[in-house]
This record gives structure tokens, sequence and C-alpha cells, in this order.
């Protein structure tokens, strides 16, 4: 049985919180994400938004995500492709070209857009990185080939794509489900913004912002990643096909940590989704099992900034967590879910992430996560803070997606409520 009080709060901060109720049982104190560094408690709105909330941005930004830049002054679109008839007739396919520089010759990633056809009014539109690259979410063969650098793999040549990686990601993206429900689908090769290896620096935007390196805070590939994000979003508000006041970020394992921290520093997106994020992603790092800041930071050093490698093995006395990344997103609605199987992204963890930063959006006037345990597999929890584990391991599912639509549906299609 757990120990708390009669307060939530004091069963998050004030005691050490016992996790007998699921999985291993551990005990730790949570720095209080509505204390502020001064030890001054946030009581109001107003001091959330004031003085907490940049704090905590600051906070992260220096120890653990790196700085990023602004939006490219000189940024310009090209729209290549347009098909009216894609997908069997039921969507319009685009693909844009975002030139970082303003000039073919520089930087640039390829959108890849599908908009629900026979729609007369803007639609909401759900956003995303993808692993493969573009053509990989789909079969379709009018999608562009991504040059961009691939990691070894299953019909990868020479770290190059092939034509026989067509469709070979569609299960994770399931088009004309997402599309049949009335959303645009909108999606990016990681690799265009920034490659997931080591020694990237010459690679991706990151030569476009030297300033930005050989520092502690350095640009990371985290927030690169994020960065491209808010990237695409810029695009999207240039659409008149994409009501881009209703845009959800989504994310799966380390893109899911990206959409977060996305969602956390670009409050234009309206709704986020954090599939399996893990450790840097909704897992607090007090919840020391599965991955922690020891294999981020040895396996994967290039994901977060050089600061954040003077905590490791310092998970379970860390002076912030992730709760506080979650919160950065209140009062806007968040689901993040879990794999039963996935022990790497610890469930547990990610569930008293959302758990954690509840008070947050109690705080604001909002429901938060309306559980104080954790849920039965396969049986979601619904608040402005949402949370399932499902059967399963690590992966992106149709179950998946049948919560994160009917999430959208909620609070991007028809008024909000607390």
């Amino acid at each position: 049985m757990c120990r708390y009080s009669k307060s939530f709060a004091a069963f998050v901060f004030q005691i050490a919180v016992c996790t007998t109720c699921a999985f291993a049982q551990q005990s730790y104190t949570l720095p209080d994400v509505l204390t502020m560094s001064n030890g001054k408690k946030v009581t109001t709105a107003k001091q959330w938004f004031n003085q907490r909330r940049p704090e905590l941005l600051s906070l992260f930004k220096k120890e653990m995500y790196g700085q990023s830049p602004a939006s490219p002054a000189n940024m310009s679109f090209r729209v290549f492709d347009e098909d009216k008839k894609a997908l069997n007739g039921e969507a319009i396919r685009k693909q844009i070209t975002v030139y970082f520089t303003g000039k073919a010759d520089g930087p640039q990633m390829d959108i890849l857009l599908y908009i629900p056809n026979n729609v007369k009014k803007a639609v909401p539109a759900i956003v995303g990185l993808n692993f493969d690259g573009n053509h990989a979410v789909n079969a379709d063969p009018g999608i562009k080939l991504s040059a961009s650098w691939f990691d070894k793999g299953k019909n990868v040549v020479n770290n190059r794509a092939t034509e026989a990686m067509r469709g070979t990601n569609a299960s994770q993206w399931p088009l004309e489900t997402i599309i049949g429900r009335g959303y645009a689908v909108v999606t990016v090769y990681r690799g265009d913004i920034a490659p997931d290896h080591d020694h990237n620096l010459n690679e991706g935007v990151f030569p476009l912002y030297p300033e930005l390196q050989n520092r502690p805070d350095n640009f990371a590939t985290v927030s690169a990643w994020a960065w491209g994000l808010s990237r695409i979003l810029d695009y999207l508000e240039t659409d008149k096909a994409i009501d881009s006041k209703h845009v959800a970020v989504f994310g799966f394992s380390r893109l899911g940590k990206a959409a977060l921290w996305a969602g956390a520093t670009d409050s234009r997106f309206a709704l986020v989704i954090s599939n399996e994020s893990g450790a840097g992603g909704a897992k607090l790092f007090h919840e020391t099992a599965g991955e922690g800041i020891r294999r981020l930071s040895t396996k994967f050093p290039f994901w977060f900034c050089d600061n954040f490698k003077k905590y490791t093995d310092q998970d379970s006395v860390l002076p912030f967590d992730q709760h506080m990344v979650i919160s950065l997103v209140a009062p806007r609605p968040i689901y993040i879910a879990s794999a039963e199987g996935d022990l790497n992204s610890n469930p547990k963890g990610e569930f008293m992430g959302a758990l954690a930063a509840s008070p947050v959006y109690k705080l604001l006037g909002t429901k938060g996560l309306p559980a104080l345990t954790m849920p039965p597999v396969n049986t979601p929890i619904i608040g402005r803070i949402a949370y399932h584990i499902r059967t399963g391991t690590h992966n992106v599912t149709d179950f998946d997606w049948a919560q994160y639509l009917n999430f959208a549906d909620q609070y991007l299609k028809t008024p909000a409520k607390p």
C-alpha cells in the first residue's frame, strides 16, 4: 500500500514517493515543480507563466537539452509535388522542401504532407518525425526517396536509402486511418535535420549555428529534432488547408523525447503525444530502472548537451526531473503512453512523470491526470494528461493510434474543456 497524505501535492513532493503499488519498489523525493529556485512557492497561474515556467525552460536548456536557435530569418519553402488523388483518392499529397537558409545549396528538409480529400475547411494536423525516411511511412511510389544519411540497416546501401525501403515503416504510420478521422499527417525524416550519430556537427542544421557548439550548453541532437518540428509548424502556418492552431506533435522512442521537448518549448503545438519516450522523455530519472543517464551519456552522448554528462550516475538525486518538462506543456493536453514489455523505457517511470506534472495542470484549472495509481493494461486514463500502458513491446501500434485519435478528437476538434 502506498504511503501518502490527504494532499496530492504532499504525496508527490513532500514525502518520499512509495511505488509499491506498481512494478518495483522504490522510494525517492522529487524536486517540487511548484517551488522556485529561491524557495518561494508558486500559487498562481501568473507566477507560473511569468516566473517558474521561464526558470524551468532556462534550467533545461542549460543543463540538459542545450540552447536552440530561433527560426531562420531567410527560411523559404518550395512545394515540389502535389497529387490530389493520393492514397486511392482519399488524400492530397504534398511534398515541400524547406530551405533553412533560403538557398537550394544549403541545409534543407523535405516535408511529406497528406491532407484529407473532400474537406471544405482547414483541417487539424498531426506532426511527427520518422525513423526511416518519408518513403518508408507508406509504399506510395510518388514519395521522394530521401537523399540524406542513413544508419546501416536492411535495404540501406552505403548509408543511403533504396527503393526497397518503401513502406517498410508503414505499420507505425496508419495514414488511411488518421486521414479518415479528418487529420492531416505531416512527417519529416529525422536525418534531414540531424543525423543520429556522433560527430555530426558538419551535417544537418548544425553548420548553420557554430556559435552554439563547443560550449557546455551546446545545441544537441534531441533539441535539433525538436527545433525541426517547430520549423514544420512554420510551414503549416502558411498552408491554408491546415488549421495551424490545432496541430499535435507526435513522437515515438527517441523521437518521442524530441516531440516532448518541442511541445515544451513551442506553445503553438496544441497537443503533445509522447509514445514510449523513456529516459530524457516522459520517464522520471528518479525511477532508476531501465535506461538512465549513464546510458544516454555514453551510448548517445550527442543527444543532449555536454552539461548533462556531469549528472551521470546521479539519477536518484538529480535536482530536476522530467515531470518538470511535462509541466511545461501545461495547460495544453498531453498523452503519455507505455508498453508492458518495454522495460528499458520503464513504464512506471513514465506514469510517475505524468502524475508528478499534475499539480501544475491543477494549478492552471484543468484535471491533470485523473489517477494516483497505474491503470490496468489496455485501459487508458484520460484527463488533460492522459496515459495508457498496453500489452506488447517497444513499438507504435493500432491500439496506440486509436487512443491518440480519440484524444485528439476531444481536444483538437471540439472546444477544449478543463
